[in-house]
């Protein structure tokens, strides 16, 4: 009996993926694993061997770096009737038993959320209103397999584990250089980007679509939280309206009053120092009013 346990030891009768170690959080996807090859070590597969694949999972098997037959959620008994390429390949007669080796591969295709991508360096558009201005932009993205095999021919090809890192990289670079030319080609002024969010990321979606699926991705979805423009020009704009919603001279110049005025009663001095810059402001707001109607 021992010797026969020993010879079955060399022989795999249980193929699955727990999934088991992987990082928890809000951004617990951003590490996740995507392809994982079941450890085989050198031991045969038994014809004949449970295979289980869960929920948001699919094995492939792989034969010399060919990719033959493929799962999808389920349990399977292996035989030769569900593994007809991969049969064909090891040229088995039908009905044969003995084991066989081959490589199986898990891929994750489950949608991976709450992926972040944002602009390293400004983005240089061109506004009617405003000139050249410089944007920076960052949002979200769900990602999803579509098709593994194209996943491992084009992206992991032979590396026991993969995970989301090793792409995410080239998604952001990709997000980021379409979004320049949808920002340069946008007919929306600068200053109401915000309220075409939901549409700037559609066509932005539209237009990568085609590149990741290449990779045999896909975006489930895509979101622009932010397009923000560099800190002085916001307070430029800030001053702008500013004197814009005083609307006269002597209104702003008492406008300008009450900011002293709420300068001064922030310094040492509390109730004196607000009284001074009272009267500074307002003393300024008479002269300009009287030179104003001369």
């Amino acid at each position: 009996m021992a010797i026969w346990e020993k010879v079955r030891s060399e022989f795999i009768d249980v193929i699955e993926w727990p999934e088991q170690g992987e990082s928890e959080g809000p951004d617990a996807d951003a590490g996740a694993t995507l392809v994982w090859r079941f450890p085989r070590q050198g031991n045969a597969i038994k014809m004949g061997a449970q295979l289980t694949v869960r929920p948001g999972q699919w094995a492939v098997f792989v034969n010399e770096g060919r990719i033959a037959d493929g799962f999808g959620p389920g349990r399977y008994v292996l035989e030769t009737r569900n593994l007809p390429f991969l049969t064909s390949l090891l040229s088995l007669p039908y009905g044969f038993e003995s084991p066989f080796k081959a490589e199986v591969v898990f891929v994750a295709t489950r949608q991976f959320t709450n992926l972040k991508w944002g602009t390293r360096h400004p983005v240089l558009v061109r506004d009617r209103e405003l000139g050249p201005v410089r944007l920076r932009g960052f949002g979200t993205y769900a990602l999803q397999v579509r098709d593994p095999a194209q996943l491992m021919r084009e992206v992991t090809g032979s590396q026991p584990h993969f995970n989301i890192e090793g792409i995410s990289e080239q998604l952001r670079n990709l997000i980021v250089t379409r979004l320049a030319d949808l920002l340069g080609e946008s007919e929306h002024p600068v200053l109401e980007l915000a309220a075409n969010y939901d549409e700037l990321a559609g066509e932005l979606g539209q237009r990568l679509a085609q590149e990741v699926e290449g990779y045999g991705l896909a975006f489930t979805s895509l979101l622009i939280e932010n397009l923000s423009l560099p800190p002085e020009v916001e307070a430029a704009l800030d001053r702008r309206n500013q004197i814009a919603l005083s609307g006269d001279l002597q209104a702003f110049t008492t406008y300008q009053a009450g900011i002293a005025m709420e300068k001064a009663a922030a310094n040492p001095g509390g109730e004196a120092a607000a009284g001074v810059g009272m009267g500074i402001g307002l003393a300024m707001a008479q002269r300009l009013a009287g030179t104003a109607a001369a």
